[in-house]
């Protein structure tokens, strides 16, 4: 019964004042809340066979296939479709009209006349229609340097070389996966009950895992022969990602606060852990050595990124040394942990609470049923102005004390591009288009507010004077009740890197091996060391693959 209810001892959350700033945000990692990692799981609890009831395909890899699943009570399909792409045709960039492999996630099982359907339509993308049975719409091109290397090795009798297999990491990368609505496909409101889809991005994680498989059975397909499972597991799926996905963020305050509670409630939990089993410091042990190793992997290009990973290698080992068996033996263990790790980088401190959270998933699982809502902001009308007044001194001193008048702190500009309706970020003062911009200066309209707001009547009669400042208000007395909503810092200066809040939302797919090509894209890879179809009983410990030799 409800009212015997106990929930678990915890410390206080870390304050959003420190949590909710970019530079922290972009420095986060996957965890075993992560969205794929959830996803998994409850793959394994029910025990899910996926089959391939169609694999229509040429010997050199062109054709469709059909997959299928039942989980949750439902049946899904992934129908996908790989095409002969011209090397001229192949990119990622969004401006893209054709792809190498296509794919969608389909409601039911498709019949032959919904098989053909789809064959025609997924290439397209969106410039073609689409109807509420089909849920996601996808498409990715292949790694066409490891491609190539694994169809050689196999034809030859041999397994793909280890080091470019451990470079790479995935065979293609998905340049989109559209779900909720985009382009005809469903509402998410179908699904949105569901069991087993009912969580945020479900649908578009079920997908991406699918693919993954689909892009090991092609391979395999043309090469001739199996992949070595070890090596299969470890190519994941890639993703390009740009500035299409970070608004997101701003523009969903309610999801980013149940995201950001739900992870800090674990962490809080697991802090206040009076002591661990010598299991648990054991796990513990077995995970500092995996990190480590996984940090030795990632190799990246980008400078900036570089030299932030060359960091944490350096400090990750001095962390690793201090957890002597008198700290792991001692009360509180993992709050100590926490509390030590302040002496480190953001990026070595963001590690470590993702390492912490690793071992106590009999803790700290349930709570992903909490990272989906239903609700939207709300405006108060009867809500004060004093009182509005006061809650805007109380959370956004931060927003209040920047200076808008000087360049470099409304340097850019947002908006959506005419050509692909995805968002772009401007220069404010070199570039056209600052008179269209989106409205992702929140720090700007609540500072705003703050000059106007004079303190007499309520909401609804300021509102009625100003009404300029009703997205304002509505930010204001949303972080009031939610204190994780509201990224605090200053999204038109020039500061602002776009890459970090692409990470904060990639960590918490699941993606891992950032590879910035910019501060405002990434490829990173998905499900890398996640079980493969037929090995769903192996579905939770792959929490920062590595690939030894």
């Amino acid at each position: 019964m409800l009212d015997d209810f106990k929930a678990p001892p915890q410390v206080p959350l870390r304050p959003p004042e420190e949590v909710m700033r970019l530079r922290r945000m972009g420095a986060s990692f996957p965890t075993r809340l992560s969205f794929l990692r959830s996803l998994t799981r409850r793959l394994s609890a029910e025990q899910v066979q996926v089959k391939r009831p169609v694999w229509e395909m040429s010997k050199d890899g062109f054709g469709h296939a059909v997959y299928t699943l039942d989980f949750g009570g439902f049946t899904y399909a992934l129908v996908a479709v790989s095409t002969d792409l011209p090397p001229d045709q192949r990119t990622d960039r969004v401006i893209a009209t054709a792809w190498d492999t296509a794919y969608v996630l389909y409601d039911g099982v498709p019949t032959k006349d919904e098989i053909a359907r789809l064959v025609q339509a997924a290439p397209k993308q969106e410039a073609s229609r689409y109807s509420e049975r089909d849920l996601v719409l996808s498409r990715a091109n292949k790694s066409v340097r490891l491609w190539a290397h694994v169809v050689d090795a196999l034809r030859s009798g041999q397994q793909p070389d280890h080091d470019l297999v451990a470079q790479t990491g995935y065979l293609m990368r998905t340049t989109a996966v559209y779900g909720n609505g985009k382009f005809g496909i469903a509402d998410r409101a179908r699904i949105a009950e569901r069991p087993g889809l009912s969580g945020p991005f479900a649908a578009e994680m079920l997908t991406v895992w699918l693919i993954r498989g689909f892009t090991h059975d092609l391979v395999e397909h043309v090469g001739g022969a199996a992949l070595d499972r070890d090596l299969k597991r470890h190519l994941g799926i890639g993703n390009s990602t740009g500035l299409g996905m970070a608004p997101f963020l701003v523009s969903h305050p309610l999801l980013l606060d149940a995201w950001m509670q739900v992870r800090e409630t674990a962490l809080a939990r697991v802090r206040a852990v009076a002591a661990l089993s010598p299991g648990q410091i054991e796990r513990f042990y077995e995970l500092v050595a995996r990190a480590a190793q996984h940090l030795a992997e990632w190799q990246v290009p980008d400078q900036i990124a570089a030299e932030r990973i060359a960091v944490l290698r350096r400090e990750f080992p001095v962390f690793a040394n201090s957890l002597t068996p008198e700290l792991m033996l001692g009360a509180t263990p993992i709050d100590a942990i926490i509390r030590a790790s302040e002496v480190y980088s953001i990026d070595c401190q963001e590690l470590i609470v993702a390492l912490c959270l690793e071992p106590f998933g009999d803790l700290i699982d349930e709570l992903t049923d909490c990272m989906a809502t239903p609700f939207l902001p709300q405006i108060d009308p009867a809500m004060p102005c004093t009182q509005l007044a006061e809650i805007i001194a109380r959370d956004w001193g931060w927003a209040c004390e920047i200076d808008y008048a000087a360049p470099s702190d409304c340097a850019r500009f947002w908006y959506v591009s005419e050509a692909k309706l995805e968002p772009r970020l401007g220069d404010r003062h070199t570039e056209p288009g600052g008179d269209r911009e989106s409205p992702l200066d929140i720090a700007r309209q609540v500072q705003a507010l703050a000059q106007d707001l004079d303190g007499a009547g309520n909401v609804a009669s300021f509102l009625r004077a100003f009404p300029q400042h009703r997205c304002a208000v509505r930010r204001v007395q949303t972080l009031a009740l939610h204190p994780y909503a509201e990224i605090r810092d200053n999204l038109i200066g020039e500061g602002c890197l776009p890459i970090d809040m692409l990470r904060c939302k990639l960590a918490f797919f699941g993606a891992a091996k950032f590879d910035p090509k910019s501060d405002r894209w990434t490829r990173i890879t998905l499900a890398q060391g996640a079980p493969l179809m037929d090995e769903l009983d192996k579905a939770d410990d792959w929490w920062l693959p590595t690939f030894a030799a």
